[in-house]
């Protein structure tokens, strides 16, 4: 119930800043439950479908979340406030699965790789005026590139795959413009859109990344740009196969002037093949970070796309910071040129206890995904409560509410703390937690 407040409104616009004013004067507290949409359609005397768009304006500024059929209620965290910080910082004694870094005994030693870069800076100093993107590092990744089928494309540099979506986005898109987005999909992204002025179309996923049927809705619907991740989703694992990439290329075919995002999250931690959708529209951008492999303090991610893409993220870049160290490039291309990393390793590591742990859910009854990549996500009945019987059990998770839109409740595990002994503790303490949860679909 609302007790004394009474959200009014007869535009959705008006409805959204209502409930807003509510939240922000403290009379609709977190984890009030709104009235359903068809009940407070009538006492406003409005069509159902205005309710829905402010609930979903709502949603989209953070303000709400919406949990199936227990409704929408306020979130715990202020509207202000980003999906990163929804994390739950560990007490001491709890070990911490929230913040998805590398494990760190798989990173390699940045020592030799920063010396290299050091020697070559000495060469020719780096100063104003030079090229942006080191000559060796751009023919590197872009061999790389071809290597995987990615088509012809000149290569820029950005300070991580974040960055390089934002600058993709703000060269392409106006404030209002709608971007179809994967649902459960990176907190990061679910939050830079909405700060950009945009608004996410969410898409649902299953294990060989976004479903077509979805994408063709939300194109047809008006989406002017698509996210997608090829390998390792964060947070589901899921990666593009062969099929549903051809099934995603065919919906994109019919929809030539989309924008195309592609992060390829898992490029060198997992051992699945690449099946790209780069040049499927005329308009496109593919991303390679070098954070998960390598160490997410180099901040170097690799950007190609379509000439006009590309140049505008680099003049815009040119306005800023101007480019990504050249220090850091060599670096980088130091650590891929010297074998630093064996890929396969890192790969069969992360699987191992990946797979590891969603075979010891499944003893338990609890159903988990995570067919790629370092995370594994499992849905709940209740995701306070599972948090909360999970911090108390020892584990300290990801709360699913950073990754999702208007997908049921879960909570995302980070496997690269994990070790053998901890396999069966955890399943344990998982599916205590879980509670009774029926299959669903991610559609």
């Amino acid at each position: 119930m609302l007790g004394e407040y009474r959200i009014s409104g007869r535009r959705a616009s008006e409805i959204a800043a209502s409930v807003e004013r509510g939240v922000g004067s403290g009379d609709l507290p977190p984890g009030h439950v709104l009235p359903p949409m068809r009940e407070l359609a009538a006492r406003l005397e409005v069509n159902p479908n205005t309710v829905a768009a402010a609930y979903r304006t709502l949603r989209e500024r953070g303000v709400i979340e919406t949990a199936g059929r227990r409704g929408s209620r306020v979130r715990d965290a202020p509207a202000s406030t980003s999906r990163g910080s929804l994390r739950i910082e560990a007490p001491p004694g709890v070990r911490d699965l929230g913040k998805g870094n590398p494990d760190p005994e798989l990173l390699p030693d940045l020592g030799p790789a920063l010396a290299a870069a050091a020697a070559a800076d000495a060469e020719c100093h780096g100063l104003y005026g030079q090229p942006p993107v080191v000559a060796e590092f751009a023919a590197y990744a872009r061999a790389a590139l071809d290597a995987d089928g990615v088509p012809a494309g000149p290569v820029a540099v950005t300070s991580g795959a974040l960055d390089a979506i934002e600058r993709v986005l703000a060269a392409h898109l106006r404030p209002g413009d709608t971007v179809a987005v994967e649902d459960p999909g990176w907190g990061s992204v679910l939050d830079l859109v909405p700060a950009l002025g945009l608004r996410a179309v969410p898409v649902g996923v299953d294990d060989s990344g976004p479903l077509a049927a979805d994408v063709e809705r939300a194109l047809r619907a008006g989406a002017r740009a698509l996210v997608v991740t090829c390998r390792a989703q964060n947070p589901t694992g899921a990666s593009l196969d062969a099929r549903r990439a051809r099934e995603l290329r065919a919906v994109l075919a019919r929809h030539p002037d989309v924008l195309l995002i592609e992060d390829d999250h898992g490029h060198a931690i997992v051992d699945l093949p690449l099946h790209p959708l780069a040049g499927a529209t005329v308009h496109w951008a593919f991303i390679r970070s070098a954070a998960k492999a390598y160490g997410p303090d180099l901040r170097v991610a690799t950007l190609t796309g379509d000439a006009v893409t590309v140049d505008r993220v680099e003049g815009r870049q040119r306005l800023g910071p101007g480019w990504v160290s050249r220090l850091l490039q060599r670096a980088v291309l130091h650590l891929w040129t010297s074998g630093a990393v064996d890929t396969r390793t890192v790969a069969r590591s992360y699987g191992d206890r990946r797979n590891a742990l969603i075979r010891a859910l499944a003893e338990r009854g609890v159903s988990a995904r995570g067919r790629s990549g370092m995370n594994v996500w499992v849905p709940v009945s209740d995701e306070t409560g599972a948090v909360a019987r999970l911090l108390h059990a020892g584990w300290a998770p990801a709360p699913g509410a950073r990754f999702r839109l208007d997908t049921p409740q879960a909570v995302r595990l980070t496997v690269s703390p994990l070790t053998a002994a901890d396999i069966g503790p955890l399943a344990d303490a998982v599916a205590a937690a879980a509670g009774p949860v029926r299959p669903v679909s991610y559609g």
